[in-house]
């Protein structure tokens, strides 16, 4: 199985984050949000090591505004990931980063596959703040 380099960084890392999301823009104040919610499958008992590896220098991706990782209760193979981007060009860009290129290079062989995809609009909320 072939999984691409988008596909992996929206899921991962932005969704790696890889990816299966709307196109979805919105404006709060000045500031146009990006939203991306996306499901990833690893191989069995390969979740958590998927996990540190998406955890790996999150701080360092400019306009990104939230970025959590979060186990799937139901399934111990899958993990969702969240994101808040300042654009969705800033998104675009960090796909294109260093330490993302590393860390889907590193990840795409623990992937299995991915399960639901999503684009927001955020409008804000507690942990939301413009960078």
């Amino acid at each position: 199985m072939h999984i691409g380099r988008r596909e992996f960084v929206t899921a991962s890392v932005g969704t790696v984050a890889y990816a299966l999301f709307s196109s979805a823009e919105i404006v709060q104040g000045e500031t146009k949000m990006y939203g991306l919610i996306g499901k990833a499958l690893t191989h069995p008992g390969k979740r958590d090591e998927f996990i540190k590896i998406l955890l790996e220098g999150t701080d360092k991706m400019p306009g990104c505004l939230s970025y959590v990782v979060a186990k799937d209760p139901k399934d111990e193979n899958a993990i969702w990931i969240t994101e808040v981007w300042n654009s969705k060009e800033s998104h675009a860009a960090s796909l294109k980063l260093p330490s993302v290129q590393a860390a889907i290079a590193k990840g795409r062989p623990l992937i299995a596959g991915f399960g639901e995809r999503f684009e927001t609009e955020p409008v804000g909320g507690f942990g939301i703040s413009a960078k």
